[in-house]
């Protein structure tokens, strides 16, 4: 038996052991003291060594399984990433995905902003020079239960899925995690994500921040602020902005354009007959092209096997079977080589996931989760909330996004009616301009990233890596050449 085998075998055997202190300690009620070894022992096996395909660093990496509540059945699953160096003095930072029900692991750790990227179908993860982990202590959770390798023992849990119960899922998770990792729990706290996470995100910065009010300093969080990028978070000026974009990027007709505005009541989601076959046009617009990113290529492997579902269709779009059949991802086909990757069982048993053994593959969006059962038409409030609360708030937008575009994103800011404090201006990387931005009083700023997509650190690593440290530092984004 070779060193690394070895040493796997007795990875394994430590959490046999552990899990057996962790069902004693809940039922026989172990003293504090007792559930503090045995987090400290999980954390340990818990540590990811051989990861296939990995590149050398000098950073540690963990993954697993959080239980959420000893009275359920419930686990998320998270990946976590030390800090390139200055681990102590670097701030964590939680990254959730949306969807709902797409996986963060699969998209903003090995397709975004972790340090291995998935970029083709070798087996072979590639570093990434601009992971966000050279900043900050990077935290991926797959949420709610069904999304990747996050599980529930009770099938009923995936029929009461919606915002609600995922935000206080993703607050128990927290804490648990915490628990696990208690180094951490004194750094300040962000958290960051994109798309349908304009609703994960400021949801769950509100759960943090009410429940911080009360909190013994054992379960306070050191929350500071949040930032969302093409984001869901209003959805009348989302839908009107969705529609304009289309037509000024020239996707759509003059006639459709019209009839659209025309016959649509975006604000209370009505629709006439002529609004249905409009919107089944506009929809068809798109099924040729890549919506999250609309000057990309598409991927004609998954383009001709089967078109992958168009997630957070908007109230009045998703009425229409076509909106969940039009094609999405980006060339080359790096969702495809993703799930290839953690549908294989030595990644799995390197990340210590499955270990349930779950009756369905791994998929980047859930194929499990068939119903959503809550969602505000606006997130507008609680950002308000929040920003009043002195909390840090960023929104950046993507400019090559046709799913959750500029203008939509442009238009819901402008429904908070704040008052602008530096108007908009060009910022810079590199001294090139990376795209604009405008601050507002009380704590606001939007941001664009020029030639990005849905996904900006797909299309703008470094521009990307430049904005989320600028954030973290508080900092105005540089204003001119010699400045970048």
């Amino acid at each position: 038996m070779t060193s690394k085998a070895i040493f796997r075998f007795r990875l394994f055997i430590i959490r046999i052991l552990v899990f057996g202190l962790v069902v004693f300690s809940v039922t026989a009620g172990v003293p504090s003291e007792g559930k503090k070894l045995d987090e400290d022992f999980l954390r340990e096996a818990d540590r990811v060594t051989s990861l296939p395909g990995q590149p050398p660093v000098n950073f540690r990496h963990y993954a697993g399984y959080i239980k959420l509540r000893p009275e359920d059945d419930k686990a998320l699953f998270y990946w976590f990433f030390e800090a390139e160096g200055g681990v102590a003095e670097k701030p964590l930072v939680l990254w959730l995905n949306g969807g709902p029900g797409c996986s963060s692991v699969a998209y903003g750790a090995a397709q975004e902003l972790g340090p291995f990227l998935i970029r083709n179908n070798r087996s072979q993860l590639i570093y990434n020079r601009f992971s966000w982990n050279k900043v900050a202590n990077l935290l991926f959770v797959e949420a709610p239960v069904g999304v990747g390798f996050s599980y529930t023992n009770r099938s009923a849990d995936l029929q009461t899925l919606g915002d609600q119960i995922t935000a206080n899922d993703s607050y128990a998770f927290l804490l648990g995690w915490f628990r696990r990792f208690p180094a951490f729990k004194s750094h300040d706290f962000y958290i960051t994500g994109e798309s349908y996470a304009g609703h994960y995100v400021p949801q769950l910065a509100e759960v943090i921040y009410e429940r911080n009010k009360g909190a013994s300093k054992e379960a306070y969080i050191n929350f500071k602020g949040l930032m969302i990028g093409n984001a869901v978070i209003n959805d009348g000026t989302d839908q009107v902005g969705f529609v304009e974009y289309a037509w000024s990027h020239a996707i759509i007709s003059d006639e459709l354009y019209h009839t659209i505005l025309k016959e649509c009541d975006f604000k209370h989601n009505k629709q006439t007959s002529n609004c249905s076959k409009a919107v089944k046009g506009f929809l068809q617009a798109y099924s040729n092209i890549d919506i999250y990113s609309i000057y990309t290529p598409v991927c004609l492997h998954s383009f001709d096997r089967r078109p992958r579902k168009l997630v957070i269709g908007p109230r009045l779009f998703a009425q229409h079977d076509l909106w969940r059949k039009l094609p999405s991802g980006y060339d080359p086909c790096t969702e495809d080589y993703t799930e290839q990757y953690f549908n294989r069982e030595d990644v799995q048993r390197a990340l210590h996931a499955n270990i349930t053994r779950l009756t369905y593959p791994y998929t980047t969006c859930s194929d499990v989760i068939r119903k959503w059962n809550d969602s505000p038409d606006t997130i507008l409030p609680i950002l308000r909330k929040l920003l009043n609360a002195g909390l840090r708030v960023w929104i950046y937008s993507g400019d090559m996004d046709g799913r959750v575009p500029v203008t939509s994103t442009r238009y819901s800011i402008n429904e908070m009616g704040l008052k602008i404090r530096e108007g908009w201006r060009a910022w810079f990387h590199r001294h090139q301009v990376a795209g604009w931005v405008v601050t507002y009083e009380g704590g606001l700023t939007f941001a664009t990233v020029r030639g990005a997509g849905h996904q900006v650190p797909v299309l703008a690593p470094q521009q990307s890596l430049s904005l989320f440290s600028h954030f973290l530092s508080a900092k105005s984004l540089p204003p001119s050449r010699s400045s970048s």
